[in-house]
């Protein structure tokens, strides 16, 4: 008798648990949702980031509120948002430079990029453009390498900070042409943008969602994009692979995530939204002005991606024996 009384006690306080968290899952969301973007405001993260916010805020019936912490090439708010409690109102918007590069240069990194968050989906992929500070004497790629190697180390390279994708792009492009560059780190290519028009800096593997507006303004000059193929925003723009580089290309992710213990079902529906919302006609139609593909994928899709990426730049890092500096 004291058994059976004891297995029911069990049972009706696991039915209990099971429809706390039921209740908790479907209520949500409840209020207002923070999503972390690890740059400074402007650049193709935070675009992406709002453009998704917005969206995101009509279809959860629940503030999508954008806040910018950047700073240490995005981990410092890759950091703080895996550190959040995983109840589905704290999350990330990251990118290769985050989850896939950072853990690779940092040896004291206070986050696992596999271990720490719970992935929910690519949202983007966003080709990267080459950009030169308009005084520059070159017009193409080929002209640009022949400077270099002309002028060893007198010409510098700008990123969005130590250990991010577009860091490591700089560092494939120095490997692969035999030049040798000096890097410029600043807290997000939006900072590091008036210093490219000035010429304090003189070139730049930006993102196209971001270096769009300046290259069309006529201040910055587009020397090539990362892409296997021409992109139709810059049609007369070639690819780096046309310009003398067979084998370079260089694509950036934005992935959203949550933190690790974040329930199943909150990121099941999560998934599901943020794929609605990519692939919605509107935000389709915005991403390809800002020359991002939507993409909408599964969180082991977007595991498998990491993965792949992480060993890419693990052969550039190695070979060009690049450091965080």
């Amino acid at each position: 008798m004291r058994r059976r009384t004891l297995l029911g006690l069990c049972a009706f306080a696991g039915a209990l648990c099971a429809g706390s968290v039921f209740a908790q899952t479907t209520a949500y969301p409840n209020r207002p949702i923070r999503l972390i973007i690890p740059f400074p405001p402007g650049g193709a993260t935070d675009i992406i980031g709002r453009t998704l916010a917005q969206k995101l805020t009509t279809q959860l019936g629940q503030p999508v509120v954008v806040d910018n912490k950047p700073g240490a090439g995005g981990t410092l708010g890759s950091n703080e948002a895996s550190k959040a409690a995983p109840d589905g109102y704290t999350l990330l918007l990251a990118t290769n430079s985050t989850h896939s590069i950072a853990p690779l240069l940092y040896k004291n990194i206070p986050y696992s990029a596999l271990k720490d968050f719970a992935p929910i989906s690519e949202v983007a992929t966003a080709t990267n453009v080459l950009i030169v500070t308009p005084n520059l004497p070159v017009k193409d790629v080929r002209e640009l390498i022949a400077l270099a190697k002309a002028k060893p180390d007198a010409l510098n390279f700008a990123s969005s900070g130590n250990g991010t994708v577009v860091h490591l792009q700089s560092e494939l492009f120095k490997l692969m042409s035999g030049t040798q560059l000096t890097h410029v780190p600043y807290k997000g290519t939006a900072l590091a943008i008036p210093d490219l028009i000035s010429g304090q800096t003189h070139m730049l593997f930006d993102s196209l969602v971001s270096a769009l507006p300046h290259i069309k303004g006529g201040k910055v000059k587009a020397l090539a994009v990362t892409s296997t193929k021409r992109t139709a925003l810059l049609p007369d723009i070639p690819t780096v692979i046309e310009s003398g580089l067979p084998g370079y290309e260089v694509n950036t992710y934005f992935g959203l995530f949550a933190p690790a213990g974040t329930p199943r079902e909150i990121v099941q529906r999560l998934q599901r939204e943020a794929a609605a919302a990519v692939q919605s006609a509107d935000v389709r139609d915005r991403f390809a002005g800002q020359g991002a593909e939507p993409v909408g994928g599964t969180p082991e899709a977007l595991t498998a991606l990491i993965r792949s990426e992480t060993e890419k730049w693990k052969r550039v890092i190695d070979s060009g024996h690049v450091k965080a500096e």
